[in-house]
């Protein structure tokens, strides 16, 4: 981070030049606030690594990531066991959501009753509260799909639903679906009749040039799904950012239609603002960022301004990325300079407004209280471990 600093000549990180050798000061700097909510993390099944989903989740592990992921990859960093290491042991995370990436049932990285699985062994260990769920839904599959929702509503309880707008069934390539379409709204009023009334969305990081990604990966729908569903939260999964290994995406005048300033646009022209039923999400983006500060800046100004402070959740994408402390570090010391905030208008970033990103925003969201964890509740991760591997090979 100091590096980062002397290289973009610019204090984003405060951070002390003491804190680079002295593990007292480097503690204070990093000092926690407040519980964290990770509403972002993920495990797969070592057995299902040779699907074909898998391999497209394999092939954008080594594309972020390549320094920690090579080939082959060993499935076993990307297990349950893993997960609960990396999530609970790993980090300060007092509450992980735990979801899945696109898949037929059966062959993709996770099914539902997996997921479900998942929390209920950490509930049996830890105690109840350390793990939401998603429920992943492709409406796409057919009204079968749809129909299943109720008994998932019912058996697995979900914290809400995740759907992959840019993902097709393998034998009906169609160029993905959009919440405000037809099928969109089909399962949006299934949504309603059944319950949990929270939609996550994948937009956005849906390739290496973004001018070829799938069209559904565009988050230009969140703002009239979101108009026109005013009882329904919309949480909006790495916020619409894209990969670009060329540029940095900056404010939003200067490309209205590029990454996070789609969601901008959206959601402007819909006449959705800070505090309504839109939330944006950190997973990946803040993690593909965390070298490009000031793409960081304008990204994180940009959600301020166009969804308010109340609005923009914390989420890693772990276990992609290892123990998120470092994620976490990071975020705690961030600042948008001011420099930037007089010339763009961005809000200051302050430290009560990172706790709210960091947990409030996601009490709030889901009705719960995280607590902030002690270093002597882990004992239960080795017989947890033990179980999860039992179930989830």
């Amino acid at each position: 981070m100091l590096a980062l600093n002397d290289e973009y000549r610019s204090n984003f990180f405060d951070v002390e030049r003491d804190a680079a050798h002295d593990r007292e000061i480097a503690e204070r700097c990093f000092a926690a606030a407040g519980p964290v909510v990770d509403v972002q993390t993920h495990l797969v099944r070592p057995s299902r690594l040779t699907s074909n989903s898998s391999k497209a989740l394999l092939g954008f592990l080594k594309l972020v990531d390549s320094d920690r992921w090579s080939d082959p990859v060993n499935p076993d960093h990307l297990s349950a066991p893993a997960w609960a290491s990396t999530m609970f042991g790993g980090s300060e995370t007092s509450v992980a959501l735990l979801t899945s990436p696109p898949g037929l049932p059966g062959h993709g990285a996770l099914d539902n009753s997996d997921i479900g699985a998942a929390r209920e062994i950490i509930d049996r260990y830890a105690g109840t509260g350390r793990v939401m769920t998603h429920t992943i839904v492709h409406p796409n599959l057919g009204e079968d799909e749809l129909e299943r929702m109720g008994t998932w509503s019912s058996q697995l309880q979900p914290s809400g639903w995740k759907v992959y707008t840019l993902w097709d069934p393998p034998d009906r390539p169609a160029g993905g679906w959009f919440l405000d379409d037809e099928l969109g709204q089909a399962f949006l009023d299934r949504v309603r009749e059944v319950g949990p009334r929270l939609v996550c969305a994948h937009k956005g990081l849906a390739g290496p040039i973004p001018s070829h990604a799938p069209r559904a990966a565009s988050p230009r729908d969140i703002g009239p799904a979101a108009a026109a569903n005013p009882d329904i939260d919309f949480v909006v999964y790495h916020s619409g950012y894209d990969i670009d290994a060329t540029s940095e995406e900056g404010a939003h005048d200067e490309d209205p239609q590029r990454g996070v300033s789609r969601l901008v646009t959206s959601l402007g022209t819909a006449r959705i603002g800070p505090g309504a039923n839109v939330w944006a999400e950190l997973g990946s983006t803040w993690f593909l960022m965390l070298r490009r500060p000031t793409e960081a800046a304008h990204v994180l100004g940009k959600l301020l301004l166009a969804v308010g402070e109340d609005r923009i959740l914390w989420g890693t994408d772990s276990v992609w990325y290892g123990p998120p402390q470092p994620l976490i570090d990071s975020f705690r010391v961030f600042r948008i300079p001011e420099a930037m905030q007089h010339e763009f208008g961005y809000p200051e970033l302050t430290e009560a407004v990172k706790q709210k990103i960091l947990c409030a925003n996601a009490e709030h969201l889901y009705g719960i209280v995280a607590q902030r964890r002690s270093r002597d509740e882990l004992d239960w991760i080795d017989q947890a471990r033990r179980e999860l591997a039992k179930r989830l090979p």
